[in-house]
């Protein structure tokens, strides 16, 4: 049976899902027809073919007429009034472009360059997946890029398939295909699971882009706080396999002042991440005014941070250099006072003393005076590791990431008994995140909790 002239139909099968083996591995196709047209739509993993499969037999099921030139639900064809997903998406990128760091902008492209495939129909002209990915990533999703002028020619063709092709933001409103879209977002490129910690970043950046709609007045509520939709928990808590003790962190050390010039530059860098739980960003733009240096080396300092500069691709920022700004979760020039143990004093110290500073008053540049890149001090972090470990250290987690002293640095403070507001506060951290990401590091506390309850116990007897 068909509808209008010929363009629905009720006359709808569907067939069961299909593996196909590929050079690249295995890809799932979901086939079904319309009017006897047949339909076909590949998919990278089981799970999102399984899902697109439900929704055409929901609606089946519920009577829905199908559309037979594209073979998708009548329901689910754009909507004439309001924007499409594609529209709703640049939009809401220009929206805060002006005031999102570089990270944050590449952060919400990827994650729309994830979702806007999802929501585009399996069709036979459709552009190569890399020509979308990259036509969306690296200009549509990119204020500046947009504004600056059209794309090249390849790119040009991808997007202007994206446009005429992409679902209606209002589809989203259907929460078989907002489910669709969230198992999508659930894998990678490659089809395999990704991270929790990635799930759950990108679901919070669908959430504001929908919530985005409600507030121009285009979707009625947010779609997202009604679907019952379990995400992957994320481990939040840090691995203790990872925190290195004093003598260990010290070994470490001094490994790096043993690979030459270059090693010797940067033991004040790691210095500063062990003893004072500075975060890499807040380490290269640090600066000799932010220093208050006792007399003596055996006294205790102080560290006044007001700026961070986080390392992002270029393409991100606003002058197509990197550049410093406020501190992570603080306002413009807000200061955090972190307090310089005398370890720490005496090796500023030598840093000062034998490099000197940057013009701009910077202890650590790069050799052009920038700041130092990850990959050159995250390549003398990797062979200190090899010298001061032994091979089942270095191949466990102990100290992977230079990252790594940082929480050895908060680990230490809350095992010596420090207040954990006053941690939070020299860490830049909330109480409540401090607890949750390091309970796991604080070691002692059971022989502790166990002596009060035995004396308490004993004194009742």
């Amino acid at each position: 049976m068909t509808t209008g002239a010929a363009s629905s139909s009720y006359d709808v099968r569907v067939w069961a899902v299909k593996t196909y083996q590929r050079s690249g591995g295995k890809t799932f196709g979901v086939r079904w027809s319309v009017a006897g047209r047949r339909q076909h739509r590949t998919f990278r993993s089981a799970a999102l073919a399984d899902s697109f499969r439900a929704e055409l037999l929901t609606a089946t099921r519920q009577g829905t007429p199908f559309d037979v030139g594209s073979g998708m639900p009548v329901t689910r064809q754009p909507a004439q009034d309001g924007p499409t997903w594609y529209e709703h998406a640049c939009a809401f990128v220009d929206s805060s472009w002006t005031r999102l760091a570089p990270r944050s902008r590449q952060s919400i492209a990827d994650v729309l360059s994830t979702v806007t495939p999802i929501l585009l129909p399996d069709a036979s002209d459709r552009p190569a997946a890399s020509d979308i990915r990259a036509a969306l990533y690296l200009w549509a999703f990119n204020t500046a890029r947009r504004n600056a002028g059209p794309p090249e020619a390849k790119l040009a063709a991808a997007v202007a398939w994206v446009e005429r092709n992409v679902a209606a933001l209002s589809s989203l409103a259907d929460l078989s295909v907002l489910r669709r879209v969230l198992d999508g977002l659930s894998v990678n490129i490659s089809g395999k699971p990704a991270a929790a910690t990635v799930i759950a970043r990108r679901r919070s950046v669908l959430h504001s882009a929908l919530r985005y709609g409600v507030e121009k007045g285009y979707l009625t509520g947010n779609p997202l706080d009604r679907l019952r939709w379990k995400a992957p928990r994320v481990a939040e808590a840090i691995d203790r396999r990872s925190v290195v003790n004093h003598d260990q962190a010290k070994q470490l050390l001094t490994a790096v002042a043993e690979q030459g010039d270059r090693g010797r530059r940067l033991v004040a860098f790691f210095g500063c991440m062990y003893y004072a739980a500075m975060r890499p960003a807040e380490v290269s733009e640090l600066r000799e005014t932010d220093l208050v240096l006792p007399g003596s080396p055996d006294k205790w300092g102080e560290l006044h941070l007001n700026l961070s500069n986080p390392p992002t691709a270029l393409a991100w920022t606003d002058a197509g250099t990197r550049a410093p700004r406020q501190l992570k979760h603080r306002a413009v020039r807000e200061v955090r006072i972190v307090p310089c143990v005398p370890q720490l004093v005496r090796l500023l110290t030598n840093h000062l003393e034998e490099f000197g500073t940057a013009p701009d008053g910077r202890l650590f540049r790069a050799a052009r005076g920038g700041p130092v890149p990850n990959a050159v001090y995250g390549q003398v972090w990797r062979q200190a590791r090899r010298r001061a470990f032994t091979p089942a250290e270095a191949a466990s987690p102990l100290a992977a990431r230079p990252y790594d002293l940082r929480h050895a640095a908060v680990s230490t403070w809350l095992n010596a008994g420090t207040d954990p507001t006053l941690v939070a506060e020299w860490a830049g951290h909330s109480v409540h995140v401090l607890l949750k990401v390091y309970a796991k590091c604080v070691v002692g506390r059971d022989d502790v909790a166990r002596r009060r309850i035995a004396d308490m116990l004993s004194n009742h007897e």
